[in-house]
């Protein structure tokens, strides 16, 4: 893939921006991805977690911390994966279906994953024999009613990997038989550590462990998000910095002229009238934002961490109005 079309595909490709924008000032700020700037601290990892293999039961006391964190009670219906990208192309494997819907404009795994899904609006998909949606939907934030995805005979898959800084909009209450996915990385700002769930009926989970094996999961990811899920505090603390920062980034947006398209507590969706234009503009200042091939018009941002980040977008932002 050359670095233009990399650009295109996901989020986070600073070496393709830096190959095409070589002037380009130094460090990069990534605004690309809707990964939580605001880290977890992760403590000192024990050394025997690099030598030893993973712990079962270790494991599982992830996967049940996970779980009281969305609001389950027990193990039997969930299985901890590698990042939710992965369990989207295993569930691919394990549920062979004739008629595969994809709900609007959304992430592009599903497509990896589903080659020949039909994208659709969620009320023309109720014939497919499977519908996979991301809630709240990446990259606009639309959200469907749990109400009705609980309503839908097909098999359904909803990735609610920005969910947990919006536990309102999640399903997990009212699953009735849908699958449901959740991401590690995003809201605890740790993707580098690989790690999501599945949350499904018994049978589905069984499968999905065969297809994983023994050791799904390294003995520091265990630890790491055993750890943080145990810590509510934190994310309490995170579910309201990162609200305040998605409100505080669609009123910058809105203060140079970009037209809101709506978002998640991580990132905003926006629309510019030469937003390729934009683009580049944005990659000459060191600054990567997310295109996509099919809308031209959007553009989406993750959120500033720091003062100073927020200070290089926004005079970033101001010389380009200037320069209009």
């Amino acid at each position: 893939m050359d670095a233009h079309a990399a650009l295109m595909w996901h989020g986070g490709q600073t070496a393709a921006a830096a190959r095409l924008y070589p002037a380009a000032p130094r460090p990069w700020l990534d605004l690309s991805t809707g990964i939580s700037p605001w880290a977890w601290p992760v403590p000192a990892i024990e050394p025997h977690l690099w030598s030893a293999l993973p712990s079962p039961a270790a494991l599982e006391q992830l996967e049940f911390a996970a779980a009281r964190v969305f609001g389950m009670n027990s193990t039997e219906q969930i299985a901890a994966v590698p990042g939710s990208d992965i369990a989207i192309r295993l569930l691919a494997k394990l549920l062979p279906a004739q008629r595969v819907a994809i709900i609007g404009h959304s992430y592009a795994g599903y497509r990896a994953a589903w080659p020949e899904a039909r994208v659709l609006p969620f009320d023309k998909a109720r014939g497919a024999d499977l519908m996979v949606c991301a809630n709240p939907n990446n990259p606009d934030g639309a959200v469907i009613e749990a109400r009705k995805l609980q309503r839908l005979r097909n098999i359904r898959i909803v990735d609610e990997a920005f969910a947990d800084a919006m536990p309102e909009v999640s399903m997990l209450p009212h699953r009735n038989g849908a699958i449901v996915l959740r991401s590690f990385g995003k809201f605890f700002g740790l993707a580098g550590v690989r790690l999501g769930f599945v949350i499904a009926n018994k049978p589905v989970i069984r499968e999905l462990r065969d297809l994983l094996g023994d050791w799904p999961i390294s003995g520091a990811a265990i630890a790491i998000g055993t750890a943080a899920y145990c810590d509510r505090a934190w994310q309490g603390l995170q579910r309201h910095r990162l609200t305040q920062g998605s409100a505080r980034l669609a009123a910058l947006l809105s203060e140079h002229g970009l037209d809101d398209l709506g978002g998640t507590a991580n990132f905003r969706l926006c629309q510019a009238a030469d937003a390729p234009g934009l683009f580049t503009h944005l990659c000459r200042a060191g600054i990567l934002v997310r295109p996509f091939a099919n809308r031209p018009d959007q553009l989406r941002f993750g959120l500033p961490g720091t003062e100073t980040d927020w200070g290089r977008l926004d005079t970033a932002l101001q010389n380009w109005r200037s320069a209009k």
